[in-house]
């Protein structure tokens, strides 16, 4: 029988509509937001665990390829269907099966969208802090997949420190319950926590209890321009140094700033070099006193301008900055090589020298921003595809990019995953050893290599 043929009696199988074939639905699910795409043999758009586990046991049957994806707002190719067969959706599988005051956890199902869970949390006085930009788009099974961070990340971590226990349907079809409810367990291995980041190559999770927070009652931020990157690193620093850890600690710089000003019409911006913003959260006494107290220790950094934004709507207009920035550079109209490198936080000055020695390498411009104060810099190399020099340096910049961080110390990914499209530089992040461990875990849980397959493990 026809690999064509056993995906059409398969379809007949399951309930309607969650098998599709047709060509706008393969499409539709060839790729996410990176630039590589490959057409699927057929969708699936499961909507029950049960189902799931019916199309992982007749593709495992059969040897047929099966690529899991979130809502498609990945940046690295982690959901193209690179060897064709199944794209596995988890979209459907949206509701919120509870939200425990008691026990402050949730239970949602894979496609939830981020900024919705969050949304119904916050109602009922309950923080769910994981904050990716595109939280209001992408789901939760994707955050899980690829450990997703944000701003917020340096007070309250990642996807990985919210995540309780998984339903996970394995390659075979079996299903396994790993973890709880609980806030702490110590009963095995961490299992739950190694499907975390795995990029759907090891399991699908259909489920997930995610721990959550009280929700801080007041928070207030700070947005400070600077006419040199280096005194905003020192100021950045300065606040760290003096025993604050803020819930989010974010900086741009030059290019990004003047794209900005350019979308924005702000004023505010013109000739600013460097910009961090600063939020904190808590009681609402103690943040408005912090807040007061942060202005006085960076203004001696010598900062153009310090603006203000108390309570909820206050952030928000500071951080409606923040939100311009990557549509700010598309409006460039250059090619935005999105690379989400991580250094250690102590040499975060480093970085930025490295970006500038890339940029006046290989005449590519260099625009970075992102989550300084826990060393995550989006690194953005922006390319005039019409000139071909610059064309033809990427690679060699990206190289360059890689093999620096990794000497600092640091990483080729904190929050998009490795995926297709770093997976040559894969072996960088983890050579020898680490290489050859993913490998022996990959073929434990996946002796097929159905899931996920042609990324970063082959």
């Amino acid at each position: 029988m026809t690999r064509r043929a056993i995906l059409r009696s398969l379809a007949g199988r399951l309930p309607p509509g969650e098998l599709l074939l047709d060509e706008e639905s393969l499409r539709a699910h060839s790729g996410d937001q990176w630039f590589a795409t490959a057409m699927p043999e057929a969708v699936a758009l499961p909507t029950s665990t049960g189902t799931v586990s019916g199309i992982l046991a007749a593709a495992s049957r059969h040897g047929i390829p099966v690529t899991p994806r979130g809502a498609g707002h990945g940046y690295v190719g982690g959901c193209v269907p690179s060897k064709g067969g199944i794209a596995l959706s988890l979209a459907r599988m949206d509701r919120i099966h509870e939200v425990s005051r008691k026990d402050f956890v949730a239970v949602v199902g894979p496609g939830v969208v981020t900024a919705r869970l969050q949304s119904e949390v916050e109602r009922r006085g309950l923080f769910y802090p994981p904050d990716p930009a595109s939280r209001d788009k992408c789901s939760v099974g994707g955050n899980i997949a690829t450990n997703a961070g944000g701003p917020r990340c340096l007070k309250y971590g990642v996807t990985r420190d919210y995540v309780l226990g998984l339903e996970v349907v394995r390659a075979d079809g079996a299903v396994v319950r790993l973890g709880g409810r609980s806030h702490k367990n110590k009963a095995g291995f961490d299992l739950h926590r190694l499907f975390v980041g795995s990029e759907g190559m090891l399991g699908v999770v259909t489920e997930a209890t995610l721990k959550l927070l009280p929700l801080p009652p007041y928070r207030a931020c700070l947005g400070i321009g600077f006419d040199r990157m280096a005194s905003a690193i020192r100021a950045m620093e300065d606040i760290l140094a003096a025993g604050w850890l803020p819930s989010a600690l974010e900086l741009a710089d030059a290019f990004t700033l003047a794209a900005a000003c350019r979308r924005t019409g702000s004023g505010r911006l013109s000739g600013c070099k460097a910009h961090l913003i600063v939020e904190i959260d808590g009681q609402e006494r103690s943040v408005r006193g912090e807040l007061r107290d942060l202005a006085r220790l960076v203004r001696g950094r010598g900062p153009l301008f310090i603006d203000r934004g108390e309570g909820s709507e206050g952030c928000e207009r500071l951080w409606q900055l923040r939100r311009q920035f990557s549509h700010a550079l598309r409006d460039t109209g250059l090619t935005k090589l999105n690379e989400d490198v991580v250094v250690p936080r102590g040499r975060i000055a480093e970085l930025f020298r490295l970006a500038a020695r890339i940029q006046a390498r290989h005449g590519i411009q260099v625009a970075c921003f992102g989550h300084a104060g826990d060393g995550n810099i989006h690194v953005n190399l922006m390319l005039d595809r019409s000139v071909t020099t610059q064309v033809d340096a990427s690679e060699r910049a990206l190289d360059e990019l890689f093999e620096g961080v990794v000497a600092l110390g640091g990483t080729i990914t904190g929050e998009h995953g490795v995926g297709l499209a770093k997976a040559r530089w894969w072996r960088l992040a983890a050579p020898g050893p680490a290489d050859a461990l993913h490998r022996d875990i990959k073929r434990a849980l996946d002796p097929q290599g159905l899931l996920n397959p042609g990324k970063f493990l082959g």
